[in-house]
């Protein structure tokens, strides 16, 4: 007469039942979505871009998109530690092939949903283009499938570094949106993220026994993470960007706008002194500080700090009011937009001359950006309403080189 069987064992068989019961679902999945994988690069992108401006007057759903991408995020990153548990107990693990599908999906999905909001916040004529068309490059490779598959099975060392890049990006782009962290805590958190994914990577590419990696290991992590802080002025503001400039030298309070006209020469600018305005598109909820960082031939004549907030469709308007300049003012002169983690939002040029030909023209006209960030695809969205606006003034402390007098208007 044969004894039962253990209640361990059959509750054993019945998971190992079960988990394979899921892994023949998720392979039959993969089978069914390979054909169609084509598609989810445009959707990816198409979600990317609808988050970027729906997120200012359809907030939850920006939020459910970065959501979804997050939790595809923690999947894909949980796979390889349950895949070895489960190994280790006798249950089956996915294919390699079905693993690597799916984390070529979510890398599409990160770099093409993210891909809008650096072509937006990208200043072209600085470093950060390189930064942009970099992960450009990083997109088209993600859907070449020979060149992807062959660096997922030969170069492991490099496809840690393509994901630990794309964890980056999936943490700068989605924690302002969703905790209206500003751009500098969202910089440091993908930064530290960046470097806790960049590990496998390293383990790979360095050789020796164990105690010597783990001591280079350890070794190169701060590096790493320095270089990282160091080059962030490469890095766009993904959420942030400006909508509009002008200069001028008066400005209307009451409408918030630039007024007047002037030519910027030695003898006119210390009369009228000159007004940088900007206007400035952020999330929702975010409150953050920036800066107006005047510049003389390269070198810092002021830093003016401002307070924005995010929300307004047009954008935060804020401006920067230099009334005192050197002696010898004639030059080239810069504006560099800046949060206070150093990250570039946008440059405003002009130059001082004695000869009325070759100084700008400051005339207050508002001038907005060319490509996506000058398109204003939030006044075709349907519900949008009109807010009565109230102005806040703030004022800076005063500079003994200069005298720098800033406001800022919300909406």
């Amino acid at each position: 007469m044969s004894s039962p069987a253990p209640a361990s064992s059959t509750s054993h068989s019945g998971l190992l039942s079960r988990l394979t019961r899921l892994q023949t679902r998720i392979e039959q999945w993969v089978a069914f979505l390979r054909p169609w994988r084509w598609l989810w690069p445009p959707i990816a992108f198409a979600a990317g871009l609808g988050s970027f401006f729906l997120v200012e007057r359809q907030q939850w759903l920006g939020a459910m998109l970065a959501i979804g991408m997050l939790i595809a995020w923690l999947l894909l990153l949980s796979e390889s530690l349950i895949g070895r548990m489960l190994a280790r107990r006798g249950h089956p693990k996915l294919p390699k092939g079905v693993t690597t599908f799916i984390a070529q999906m979510i890398h599409q999905e990160t770099l093409f949903f993210c891909l809008p909001f650096l072509l937006v916040t990208t200043v072209w004529s600085s470093g950060q283009a390189l930064f942009t068309l970099l992960l450009l490059g990083m997109a088209v490779f993600s859907i070449i499938d020979p060149l992807y598959y062959k660096l997922a099975e030969r170069a492991r060392w490099l496809y840690f570094a393509f994901h630990a890049q794309c964890v980056f990006l999936v943490v700068l782009v989605t924690l302002p949106i969703m905790f209206h962290l500003t751009t500098g805590a969202s910089l440091k958190l993908a930064l530290a993220a960046m470097v806790v994914f960049s590990l496998p990577s390293l383990l790979e590419l360095l050789s020796g026994s164990t105690l010597r990696r783990w001591v280079m290991l350890l070794a190169l992590l701060p590096l790493l993470a320095g270089a990282g802080w160091l080059g962030r002025i490469w890095v766009p503001p993904a959420t942030l960007w400006i909508t509009a400039t002008a200069l001028s030298p008066g400005f209307d309070v009451q409408a918030r706008k630039p007024r007047d006209s002037v030519r910027l020469t030695p003898s006119a600018l210390p009369e009228t002194g000159l007004y940088a305005y900007t206007s400035i598109r952020a999330p929702r909820g975010l409150k953050e500080q920036i800066f107006h960082v005047w510049r003389h031939e390269g070198e810092v004549i002021d830093r003016i700090p401002l307070q924005i907030k995010g929300g307004r469709d047009e954008g935060y308007r804020a401006w920067s009011h230099k009334q005192n300049f050197p002696e010898a003012p004639a030059g080239p002169w810069r504006i560099d937009v800046m949060t206070d983690s150093g990250q570039r939002i946008g440059v405003l040029r002009f130059r001082v001359d004695a000869n009325e030909a070759r100084a700008t023209l400051a005339d207050g006209d508002i001038d907005s950006p060319l490509g996506l960030a000058g398109i204003a695809l939030h006044k075709l969205l349907p519900g949008r309403e009109k807010k009565e606006e109230t102005p806040t003034v703030q004022q800076t402390q005063k500079h003994t080189v200069a005298k720098p007098y800033s406001e800022v208007e919300s909406e």
